[in-house]
């Protein structure tokens, strides 16, 4: 199996994009002639995909959305669909894990093996031992949360640990310990620039997951030019409600509609690539 790093750098330059399209499947917010299919997630997923996958690096599902309404099964499906049609473009389990021991083995083979995801995303507070289980997938990506987007990551993210923030810690520990095999990325949001261009400085060429684009409002120039490496690559720039959800004009079905703000996305951010 191609390597996460190698699929995802592939993406980079095949679509000329550092746009991840995020899969947040929210039942209310369906359309209306979803709202009584069996397979509901599993159809509008399948088409946002479709629609995007041109102009996407990697698709990021949310795994809560699917467990929630007891829907696992459906983001199976969607895995095996992107596998079959799109297997050039990376697939990010959002996840969010963070567990020790046998509980973590667990958790990486839900991840890998279940849901055939080429990264997850796990949480660091319980220490190495909590992540290195995901990293014996030497192929995979462990995607670890640094300075996430949102306000209060910053009752714990910026406390003093030996003259730094944890958050540049956690870098610094995944860039110069934890990532042996060469497959780490962070993330980082996008509501945060300044700590983005602190972490990019600690961890070099790593790959960033940066959300908080679109429905969360952080700033495309600020984010891209803060986050971007010296290839002008490095970061799968995420975008979940602002697409999924895009209100259709004349003439445009939600497909259409979420292909135009993905488009209207992925060219903001290539224009800032430029700066």
């Amino acid at each position: 199996m191609t390597s996460f790093i190698d699929k995802l750098s592939a993406a980079w330059t095949a679509n000329d994009s550092l746009l991840c399209v995020g899969l947040d499947p929210d039942m209310p917010k369906l359309p209306e002639q979803l709202q009584w299919e069996p397979n509901a997630i599993y159809a509008f997923c399948k088409e946002i995909i479709d629609a995007t996958a041109g102009l996407a690096c990697a698709f990021k599902p949310q795994i809560a959305y699917f467990a929630a309404l007891g829907a696992e099964e459906q983001l199976e499906a969607i895995c095996r669909y992107l596998h079959e049609h799109y297997p050039h473009i990376p697939i990010v389990l959002d996840a969010k894990r963070g567990d020790i021991g046998a509980t973590a083995e667990q958790y990486a083979r839900e991840a890998f093996e279940r849901y055939r995801a080429d990264a997850v995303t796990v949480n660091p507070y319980m220490g190495f031992d909590s992540v290195a289980p995901y990293l014996e997938w030497k192929d995979r990506g462990v995607i670890v949360l640094c300075r996430t987007s949102n306000p209060g990551g910053s009752d714990l993210q910026f406390l003093d640990v030996g003259g730094q923030p944890l958050y540049q810690h956690v870098a610094r520990l995944v860039a110069e310990k934890w990532n042996t095999n060469g497959q780490c990325g962070l993330v980082v949001g996008a509501t945060f620039p300044k700590e983005l261009e602190q972490v990019r400085k600690i961890v070099g060429d790593m790959p960033l997951l940066v959300p908080g684009i679109g429905a969360q409002g952080g700033d495309i120039d600020a984010t891209v030019a803060a986050g971007r490496t010296a290839a002008g690559t490095g970061m799968m720039i995420n975008s979940s409600r602002a697409i999924l959800y895009a209100k259709p004009l004349a003439g445009e079905n939600y497909p259409q509609a979420a292909r135009r703000v993905a488009q209207e996305t992925r060219d903001a951010i290539n224009r800032a690539r430029t700066k």
